[in-house]
């Protein structure tokens, strides 16, 4: 078992998640790849080429959404009027043509994942597109382990919605009480509380 460079983290999210669970849920951007950096700058840059100077940490606040979701809170606070998919089309090529080969893991999160594949039932529920999560997981590594995907335009709503928990869950065959959800924003755990799941933020350790 290889707990990289986090053991006492990757300890407490081990302890955190003990019961009797069926199945894990985990996010990707944030969650089990540390690119959120990445995406916050992929943001920037396609807004300014269109001569609008946003701050980054509207993409932190809204952590977790659609990108066409996060797009119409830029365009509410900035007076913009980008198209939201024309954005996220934009934000996608640059986002898979110069950043994602860079992706580093969230080590304590991923080796989780690592070395319960084989104890429960996993999916990965992400607010972007599959072609970046499946390019993501090849990254990081586990693709092979992951066994339900779970995809913005896949559900009628997206996170904060509880759309997406509730498809996985359906997928795996599991009931959402028995599923265990892991994330790192505000949108994603209302997403679980609203599929009636019990959750973990893996950037603060707390559990709910």
């Amino acid at each position: 078992m290889n707990n990289s460079t986090s053991p006492d983290k990757y300890d407490a999210l081990v302890k955190l998640s003990m019961g009797d669970f069926k199945a894990f849920l985990y996010d990707c951007d944030g969650t089990l790849a540390d690119n959120m950096p990445a995406h916050t700058e992929t943001y920037i840059k396609v807004a300014a080429e269109k001569g609008v100077v946003i701050d980054g940490a509207i993409i932190d606040e809204f952590a977790g959404l659609p990108i066409v979701n996060v797009v119409e809170k830029i365009n509410e606070r900035y007076q913009s009027r980008f198209d939201p998919e024309e954005f996220k089309a934009q934000k996608y090529k640059l986002f898979l043509e110069q950043y994602i080969e860079h992706t580093q893991p969230i080590d304590y999160v991923v080796n989780h994942l690592k070395n319960h594949a084989e104890l429960v039932k996993i999916a990965v529920v992400s607010g972007s597109s599959r072609i970046a999560v499946e390019k993501t997981l090849q990254i990081l590594g586990i693709d092979h382990l992951v066994e339900v995907m779970v995809c913005a335009g896949e559900t009628p709503q997206g996170k904060p919605h509880p759309d997406p928990f509730l498809k996985a869950a359906e997928l795996l065959g599991v009931a959402p009480e028995e599923c265990l959800v892991f994330e790192d924003g505000n949108a994603g755990v209302q997403a679980a509380v609203a599929a009636g799941m019990r959750w973990i933020r893996i950037d603060k350790l707390q559990v709910g």
